[in-house]
């Protein structure tokens, strides 16, 4: 399935309870709350790859596991979000238009995804 990103979308701030969210990735979909960047599209879109990678509920009990250990470990909501193995890879990589293009499907990689402008 092709990804999907929808601007201006109110889901992101219904989602801040403990720290402030700019856009979050269920699957295909991207929710961006307000305007959108070359750098966050990315971050987002490799989220989006870890999803497919791990067939999708894999990504979730990972990523819920993750941010629970984090909570434990550090109790702090920031920090947890931050140990997010996924997270760290995206903050990564979200600079090098080139590690997304190794990553992504081949049919995304003219950047056929409905709501992406390019860089």
């Amino acid at each position: 399935m092709t990804p999907r990103i929808i601007t201006n979308s109110r889901l992101p701030k219904l989602l801040s309870w403990f720290i402030p969210i700019k856009a979050i990735t269920l699957g295909p979909w991207i929710f961006i709350a307000g305007k959108s960047n070359a750098k966050l599209i990315r971050h987002e879109l490799i989220h989006v790859v870890q999803y497919k990678e791990l067939w999708y509920l894999g990504f979730i009990l990972l990523y819920l596991y993750d941010w629970l250990e984090g909570l434990v470990r550090f109790r702090s909501f920031r920090k947890a979000y931050r140990a997010i193995r996924f997270e760290q890879e995206a903050r990564t990589w979200q600079e090098y238009p080139g590690y997304l293009e190794a990553r992504v499907p081949h049919a995304w990689r003219t950047h056929r995804v409905k709501g992406y402008k390019g860089d």
